[in-house]
């Protein structure tokens, strides 16, 4: 239940950004989450997209280095409380979670992607808690990934 996300490490430069856009958009792919941390001289994007390995092969024609990461999409309620069930879950079992980001919303569902250094148990948890955890075809079927 794990889900493939694109990390594409650029430098922190006008333009960058909006490079890997149309680099994808020429390949029609589409990008259905996006996160970006950065510093002063380097960004890491993140990218959730409906086709990884086009994805990533597009990239790298243009010389830009996409690495696949394997992480984890739950699903929670759209209201107040959604977020802090999922957290609760991970506090309760001592997860250690690196990073997170929504994927979007629907009809009172709400999609949080999470990054796990043991991402085994974490889907274990969630589970044992009654999180949902959302597959690869289960994002395509709700069109978010």
């Amino acid at each position: 239940m794990k889900v493939q996300q694109l990390s594409i490490f650029l430098e922190n430069k006008s333009g960058r950004l909006a490079e890997i856009a149309n680099i994808l958009f020429k390949a029609v792919i589409n990008i259905r989450a996006a996160t970006l941390a950065d510093t002063s001289d380097f960004g890491v994007v993140r990218l959730i997209v409906d086709d990884v390995d086009r994805a990533v092969a597009a990239l790298h024609e243009e010389g830009i280095t996409a690495v696949k990461t394997d992480v984890i999409v739950v699903e929670t309620s759209d209201h107040p409380g959604g977020l802090a069930k999922v957290l609760n879950v991970i506090s309760q079992e001592s997860l250690n979670v690196e990073y997170l980001y929504s994927l979007g919303t629907r009809v009172n569902k709400a999609y949080i992607v999470l990054r796990f250094d043991e991402p085994d148990n974490a889907i274990k948890s969630f589970v044992k808690s009654g999180v949902r955890v959302v597959s690869r075809e289960e994002l395509k079927a709700e069109n978010l990934g």
